[in-house]
């Protein structure tokens, strides 16, 4: 598992010795990035349900402002830290907690990474969390990444543009909110 692109461009990251951690493969995170590639320089970002943190590393690689890591496993969080480092990225900020709880708090952002556990809904409460608190900025780019056969997410009416993206067993909706 590398970075793609950018400033760290090849940096190999530290990868689960187990399966309790799910890293988005390498094809669906390269399609990711090629769809919010110019959505990324200078915005804010969050990585929900952090895992390998690899989703807000790349971001960051390539010129995203500042990332919030969110996880509450601590073995994901300690590869998080150890990611940043190997980067040398020094606008990240990690933490342990829990993902959904934190988005009370209402800080905003321009792109958000929503890669949960699958299987357990938990996409579904983070995008009813994001649009209640209304955390994505006008204009912002949220991503959301599933099974395929998972039922897409909805979103308030007028609250933006969603579309889906198959790879193999993987789904990415990728909702786009007006400005």
């Amino acid at each position: 598992m590398r970075v793609i692109t950018g400033s760290a461009r090849g940096r190999k990251l530290l990868q689960p010795a187990n399966m309790d951690i799910r890293p988005t493969t390498d094809q669906v995170k390269e399609a990711l990035f090629n769809i919010v590639q110019f959505d990324l320089e200078g915005r804010r970002v969050l990585d929900l349900f952090a895992g390998t943190g690899q989703l807000g590393i790349e971001a960051l690689s390539r010129g995203a402002e500042s990332c919030l890591f969110l996880d509450e496993s601590k073995a994901a969080v300690d590869i998080v830290r150890e990611n940043v480092s190997r980067c040398g990225f020094e606008n990240a900020r990690i933490l342990r907690c829990d993902s959904l709880g934190y988005l009370r708090s209402r800080e905003q952002f321009d792109v958000i990474f929503i890669d949960p556990p699958y299987g357990k809904g938990l996409e579904i409460q983070a995008v009813e969390a994001i649009t209640e608190f209304d955390i994505l900025s006008k204009g912002g780019i949220m991503t959301v990444e599933t099974r395929r056969e998972t039922p897409t997410v909805t979103v308030p009416e007028g609250y933006g543009s969603l579309r889906e993206y198959n790879y193999g067993k993987i789904k990415l909706t990728v909702v786009t909110r007006g400005a």
